[in-house]
């Protein structure tokens, strides 16, 4: 029986895609010796910050490019973040029928809450285990068993929801199913090749995974019906 139901945020729950992309373009413009395109953010998007700026630049000290990164994405934040379609209805089921929520991510605390705030989702979440309080980001297990710790709930009662091999990886490291979602930016053939536990097409069909009682069904077509 699933008690708790942990999320990634975002491109899982926050539609964050093009705030971080044109947050990585405006950092890295006039920095690196080639430019940086999204054909090179997108694949490494889900992996923490720090290690993408040593990525992208090839240097060890990255403070600047962080500062400047934050900087830019904070300024440009509420114009470009957005919940997922059905996003804040499904959280409302899952809590109104007593499950518990919990977001894993490997962003840093201020634009987590800032996100979840923004969208009204905020409240319906007992936990939030960022970057931030954790030693090791995804795919370790870390966080995922500290929201679990959290909850007092056994892994068996869990499942975590990610649109990256990150997430999935992690579920499978804390031995927990996945539920990968098929609007990930990477694409459905990349979540399909990590072996996810469920892949769904939309955040609805989540309900009938944990048991929701009267849960919906989407048709493909996006039909609803239940």
């Amino acid at each position: 029986m699933i008690s708790t139901v942990l999320f990634d945020l975002d491109g899982t729950i926050l539609d964050t895609n093009e705030l971080i992309i044109q947050s990585f373009l405006h950092t890295f413009t006039g920095v690196t010796p080639e430019p940086v395109t999204r054909e090179h953010i997108i694949p490494n998007m889900g992996r923490p910050l720090h290690e993408q700026m040593v990525f992208f630049s090839g240097r060890e000290e990255v403070e600047d490019l962080i500062l400047k990164y934050r900087e830019y994405n904070i300024r440009r934040h509420d114009e470009l973040v957005t919940a997922f379609p059905h996003v804040p209805e499904t959280l409302a089921r899952l809590k109104a029928a007593g499950l518990k929520l919990g977001v894993v991510t490997s962003k840093i605390r201020k634009t987590s809450e800032m996100g979840l705030r923004l969208t009204g989702i905020f409240e319906y979440f007992d936990t939030i285990v960022t970057v931030e309080e954790v030693e090791k980001a995804k795919p370790d297990p870390e966080g995922i068993l500290k929201a679990l710790q959290v909850f007092g709930a056994d892994i068996s009662e869990a499942v975590m929801v990610g649109d990256s091999h990150y997430d999935i990886e992690a579920a499978r490291n804390a031995g927990v199913p996945s539920v990968g979602v098929s609007w990930s930016l990477k694409g459905i053939e990349y979540l399909q090749a990590y072996s996810p536990t469920y892949v769904i097409d939309d955040i609805r069909e989540l309900l009938p995974i944990v048991g929701v009682e009267g849960a919906i069904t989407v048709e493909r077509d996006g039909t609803v019906s239940g």
